[in-house]
């Protein structure tokens, strides 16, 4: 095989591995809550504290990793509940966090 060959496949394979590293970071606004983060990024706050390993909350200006959470996102309806958006309400938590009212945007 030839370099060039060799080489066009490596670049091949870097392009395949960036597009599947697709990260976002957000940097935390003065009075801004991680509540807030989560609904403008439809992640949960659970998974915002789980990806970033916090203990505590977070403070202005801290940068925040937002998780890719694979789903559909849809805004919670009255007559909702958690068994039949997740199909258990152990796996709504894990996605969602253990709150569910109207309006919430939740993964699916």
């Amino acid at each position: 095989m030839s370099r060039r060959r060799i080489f066009a496949r490596f670049l091949a394979y870097i392009v395949t591995m960036l597009k599947l590293q697709k990260v976002r970071y957000y940097k935390l606004k003065d009075l801004q809550t991680l509540a807030e983060v989560a609904e403008a990024f439809c992640v949960s706050e659970r998974a915002l504290v789980r990806e970033n390993g916090l203990t505590e909350p977070p403070k202005q200006g801290q940068i925040l990793k937002i998780p890719l959470q694979s789903g559909n996102v849809y805004t919670a309806r009255a007559g909702d509940d958690k068994t039949l958006l997740s199909g258990s309400e152990e796996a709504y938590a894990l996605k969602n966090g253990e709150s569910l009212y109207l309006g919430k945007r939740v993964i699916l």
